[in-house]
This record gives C-alpha cells, sequence and structure tokens, in this order.
C-alpha cells in the first residue's frame, strides 16, 4: 500500500527536498485526477476541460495579497494553495484513499506539462514536479506539494489556514516557498481523521 502511494520525483525543486519528505511523498490522486476547488463530497477531480485544455488549476502559480495572510502563493484559478507538514515533515499523504483529497484537492499538471508555470510574484527556480506511480504529475514550490481547500469557494480567501487534519497541519505558502505560521485554526471533526501518524 505504502508502494502504490509513493512519489518520485520528477523534476527537482530550486531547493534541497528533505530526505524524509521523499519517503513521505504520496500520490495526490489514485483512480481521480484530483484538481477542482469548490465543496465535492467526493474526491476532486479536474474538470475534463481544464485538463484538455492545458488550462488547469496547477498550470500557473502567482503570488495575491490574501486577507489575515498576507502575499502567498495562488493557482491558476486565484485560490490560495496549502501544504501539509507535520512536525516539520514535508508532504505528510494526501491521497484520495484516505479520503483527504475530496477535502483538500490535489493540482495535477493537465497531459502533456512537465512543469507548472511562474507567474508575477512567483520564483520560477522554486516551481518542480514529482510524478506518481499512476503517471499523474503534481507541481511543487520548493519541494511542496500543493493542495486548494474547499472551503475556500473563491480568490483571496485562505479559510484553510492553520486546519488541522490528516495527519498534520495545513499552511498557505509564501512566495519564498516557506509556510505561512500564522492563523492556526481548530480542526474540523469532519476532516481530522487521517490513519497517519509518525
Amino acid at each position: 500500500m505504502e508502494n502504490r502511494h509513493r512519489r518520485v520525483l520528477q523534476r527537482p525543486a530550486g531547493a534541497a527536498l528533505a530526505a524524509a519528505g521523499l519517503g513521505l511523498l504520496a500520490a495526490c490522486g489514485g483512480s481521480s485526477s484530483g484538481g477542482a476547488g469548490g465543496a465535492s463530497t467526493t474526491p476532486a477531480a479536474a474538470p475534463a476541460s481544464s485538463a484538455a485544455s492545458g488550462s488547469s488549476p496547477g498550470a500557473k502559480f502567482s503570488a495575491a495579497q490574501v486577507p489575515g495572510l498576507g502575499r502567498v502563493l495562488v493557482d491558476g484559478r486565484g485560490h490560495t494553495v496549502y501544504l501539509l507538514t507535520s512536525g516539520g515533515h514535508h508532504n505528510v499523504p494526501c491521497t484520495d484513499g484516505n479520503g483527504c483529497t475530496s477535502v483538500w484537492p490535489d493540482l495535477p499538471l493537465a497531459d502533456g506539462m512537465s512543469a507548472a508555470k511562474a507567474g508575477p510574484g512567483v520564483r520560477a527556480s522554486l516551481l518542480g514536479a514529482m510524478k506518481s506511480s499512476d503517471g499523474e504529475t503534481y507541481p511543487t514550490y520548493n519541494g511542496w506539494l500543493m493542495y486548494e481547500y474547499t472551503g475556500d469557494t473563491g480568490p483571496a480567501q485562505g479559510n484553510g489556514q492553520g486546519i488541522k487534519s490528516f495527519g498534520g497541519t495545513w499552511y498557505a505558502i509564501t512566495p519564498a516557498g516557506a509556510p505561512v505560521k500564522s492563523g492556526a485554526k481548530s480542526s474540523p471533526s469532519s476532516s481530522s481523521g487521517s490513519g497517519y501518524s509518525y
């Protein structure tokens, strides 16, 4: 089961990845190609029209001002993107199998894309990509896998900041590639389980 969800680094990010993080990388999409936001109750999938046109949310990242968070990374839809970490570990597993991607949709690249594009305020040298065992490719920033949050219904929202769920804490990402460590929240009971521990 662990091997089925392990990622292999396809294109290194500009900064070195933590060795422990590589062992924890998990495929975000099992049979789904998660990527859309919204309050879906099933594992999220990128809209067919977006994937077909190459304009998936994970195709381009920019920096934008979000109230309460400051300047953070946003995806192609303008939605705040988050990382999941615990105790300093990179990329705590967020998979379809543990229900994580139904709350925190992943952002796969469209077919044929090897990396996301850097928009205003984003360091191109920090953008990379990781390929899952099922062949799906996911963008990274400073080695971090990125996710949307279904509780953010539009741009310039940071409702996922500091939520503790699925084995770690969710943080927005600064343009420098670090977690924004402010605005911690209590975990919603509906998304607190993960079955993951260190």
